[in-house]
């Protein structure tokens, strides 16, 4: 795939304050000083793509109309700006989808994952679900070639996984999980990868519970059908969990968890709760429970753990279970917002002859 003369690229853009997203020809983005242009060859569709794909309450105080969206992504590099330092054209890459200021507090110490200025790739800045995408050389990841390529197409939700995951020790402990989406059934694997006793997944879908067997689940719990409290007794636990993962933004998950954690047990809250969610604070207080919300990656500390598991024999490829062409996008869509699916796949190498090829038709 070449640049067009025109200046001109197929994007997958957001163009009405509707349900939907749109497939339209958008200005190729220009590169900065301190900048990248990625040929996007793969991307992945996000929760959060869902979510601005069907307007709901947080996308339409969120996105502005005419954004290009998406933040997954595996591409290479094609063009770098005079102060892009360390990349090359031709390199294989991927890159963080949180641009920082490198100025606040959190940034000048290194917690930039807790950086009040960041902007979203995809989300308060045009994102990569396009030909190509521009962003700062900062930000760019280099893809390790002993890693499949298409891996690195979910490694901003396998980072969310792991940074939740990884915030408490879990060697030994037992884990409990709401949530069997794909964050949570890559959490599963990473956990139990980590060395964690009972790993239990809870979900209410059936298809996504298997899912997360096949990650690394040790006991998936159907909450229509079974309580917490009967599968530890089941299962031989005594005192309730040591680390909880909420994943699912369910008010209900989230006090069911608190109320099935031991003493001093520790919760990650990486699920988006509902506003004005009622906390079983009173629990939480004398049970002396701690609680952490998770937001994004850690950077880079996230992203080379991501590596240094794959690279030891962690396996998340089954959490990748359809492909489609770009141009097939609503078919994707279709396939996420169904809840029969983990992660799906756009490809976008031959977006610009497919495009053309249906105009002709």
């Amino acid at each position: 795939m070449t640049q067009h003369s025109d200046g001109m690229m197929w994007a997958l853009v957001k163009e009405k304050r509707e349900r939907g997203i749109w497939m339209r020809r958008v200005p190729v983005p220009k590169v900065g000083t301190n900048d990248v242009k990625i040929r996007i060859i793969k991307t992945a569709i996000c929760g959060t793509d869902v979510h601005i794909y069907e307007w709901n309450k947080w996308a339409q105080h969120t996105i502005d109309t005419g954004r290009t969206i998406g933040h997954e992504y595996v591409g290479q590099i094609v063009e770098t700006g005079p102060g892009a330092r360390g990349f090359n054209v031709g390199d294989f890459v991927s890159g963080e989808g949180h641009i920082t200021c490198g100025k606040c507090r959190n940034c000048m110490e290194g917690h930039k994952e807790n950086c009040k200025n960041a902007e979203g790739v995809g989300v308060n800045r045009n994102g990569a679900f396009a030909e190509y995408l521009v962003i700062p050389y900062v930000n760019v990841w280099p893809c390790n070639p002993e890693i499949p390529l298409e891996m690195y197409s979910i490694f901003d939700p396998f980072g969310n996984a792991t940074h939740a995951a990884l915030s408490f020790d879990v060697l030994g402990e037992d884990v409990l999980i709401a949530g069997a989406g794909p964050i949570g059934c890559m959490a599963a694997g990473i956990v139990r990868f980590a060395g964690a006793r009972h790993v239990v997944v809870t979900d209410f879908n059936p298809y996504r519970l298997d899912m997360a067997k096949k990650l690394g689940a040790t006991t998936v719990v159907n909450l229509k059908d079974e309580k917490l409290e009967d599968v530890m007794k089941r299962i031989g636990m005594r005192e309730g969990f040591d680390v909880g993962l909420e994943m699912s933004g369910s008010p209900k998950a989230l006090n069911d968890m608190i109320h099935n954690m031991k003493h001093g047990g520790n919760i990650a809250l990486l699920g988006l709760q509902e506003d004005h969610t009622d906390v079983d604070l009173e629990t939480v207080i004398f049970n002396g429970i701690n609680l952490r919300g998770i937001y994004g990656r850690k950077v880079w500390d996230t992203w080379y753990k991501m590596t240094t598991m794959l690279q030891a024999g962690l396996d998340i490829s089954p959490i990748i279970t359809h492909h489609f062409s770009a141009k097939d996008y609503e078919k994707g869509f279709e396939a996420m917002i169904s809840g029969m699916s983990g992660k799906v796949i756009l490809d976008w190498t031959h977006i610009n002859e497919e495009m053309n090829e249906n105009e002709e038709k």
